[in-house]
């Protein structure tokens, strides 16, 4: 983190409200400036007198003015002193509030007010969160620009399990940063192509394969927290977009190509980790095929290779394939490198089952066009991803670095 932000972290009502505290601690270890705005609902459970001694500053409820009489407007003052304006946990209600322009507490009046980053971190039951209204909020806000964080899936307030959790304290804080461009990829814009291509044999049944899309939507995921304008053109896939992230969903290997062709020529790196379908059906089965007549004749045709496009659609862009392979890793990967033109080759051992395509972890190698092959032991694919892009910056740096050839 290259510089120190100022943060008001609003707080509403919801049993996440807790985790307050650990966001205001992070983001304070961070070097961040931090201030906090409670509604009424969030007092049940958080104290003003806890954030107000882990951020070292007092905390603002609901009066628009000051204790002191003075007659300052308590949200304008706020709304001019924080860069970022991050809600969390964000409510069902508070979402509304906040895509709607109500402004009829603090908090709302402040945000309304306000003219810098929003981060959002949703928390509600998953039935709430599924109703179109919510939905409808969402996209209101993200498409003012707000970052989403979360929620994610996992043990909810009820005791069920399910979408709505809030996302964690370390991830909104990544976020808060990648907000305000403050990472080492600010200014840069990074595409990433992740999970499967389905190629359709009939109406229900397609060709396709196992890919999560998980590595990939982890790249977008550390590129966004370090500051890129980051396109993750996706596959069928069950994974929530990355907070800060323009997702694009597509499902055959054309649609793919051109969602990349499109975004191709304006990223500075490009990494695809997508699991493209190398063939396709000749014809589409207008109707079902049927059992009862026997075993059908599909003929294949060959689907279009989009990474090796890359070099004309991309061609100043560091570029990044994935080699899902099953046998002689190293041959194989060489000669993809060499046969798609681009600067790295990310293999993994498929055949493996603690790091096939639906696992959480992965172990690769990485080939370059100019340097030796680099080991990434097995680690979380969120961990791996740090890793890979700390090495595909050092080449775009360099790259940006290097002195243009002039005229011979």
């Amino acid at each position: 983190m290259s510089r120190s932000l100022r943060v008001l972290l609003g707080v509403t009502g919801g049993i996440a409200a807790y985790k307050a505290a650990e966001i205001v601690r992070r983001l304070r270890a961070r070097g961040h400036e931090v201030r906090c705005a409670l509604t009424r609902g969030a007092t049940a459970f958080v104290t003003p007198l806890t954030l107000e001694v882990l951020s070292g500053r007092a905390v603002w409820q609901e009066e628009y003015l000051t204790a002191s009489g003075s007659g300052e407007e308590a949200h304008i003052t706020a709304a001019a002193w924080a860069e970022v304006l991050c809600v969390a946990p964000a409510t069902a209600h508070t979402l509304a509030r906040l895509a709607l322009g109500l402004a009829d507490d603090f908090l709302t009046t402040t945000a309304l007010a306000f003219e810098g980053a929003l981060v959002v971190s949703p928390a509600m039951h998953s039935t709430m969160w599924a109703q179109p209204a919510v939905r409808q909020h969402v996209e209101t806000l993200r498409g003012r620009g707000a970052w989403l964080v979360g929620p994610v899936e996992g043990a909810l307030a009820s005791g069920e399990t399910g979408m709505g959790r809030m996302a964690e304290p370390e991830e909104i804080v990544a976020a808060v940063e990648a907000a305000v461009g403050a990472g080492p990829l600010a200014g840069r814009s990074v595409l990433v192509t992740a999970g499967p291509t389905y190629e359709p044999l009939d109406p229900v049944r397609f060709l396709g394969n196992r890919s999560s899309g998980r590595m990939g939507f982890s790249l977008a995921a550390e590129a966004a927290r370090r500051g890129a304008r980051v396109a993750l053109v996706s596959g069928p896939v069950h994974l929530p977009a990355p907070p800060g992230v323009e997702r694009i969903d597509v499902t055959t290997a054309r649609e793919m190509e051109q969602a990349v062709r499109a975004q191709a020529r304006e990223a500075d790196l490009v990494i695809m980790t997508a699991a493209v379908s190398d063939f396709r059906p000749r014809r589409l089965a207008p109707a079902k095929i049927k059992r009862e007549r026997g075993l059908p004749d599909i003929e294949l045709e060959l689907n279009p290779d989009i990474l090796a496009g890359l070099h004309d659609a991309a061609p100043q862009a560091v570029t990044v394939g994935f080699a899902a392979e099953t046998e002689d890793l190293e041959r194989n990967a060489r000669a993809k490198l060499d046969r798609k033109r681009v600067d790295f080759l990310v293999a993994n051992d498929v055949s493996r089952k603690d790091i096939a395509f639906d696992s959480l972890a992965n172990e690769v190698t990485v080939f370059r066009r100019d340097g030796e092959p680099v080991f990434f032991p097995r680690q979380p694919k969120a961990e791996l991803a740090g890793a890979l892009l700390d090495l595909f910056t050092a080449t775009l740096t360099a790259r940006e670095r290097a002195p243009v050839a002039g005229p011979r």
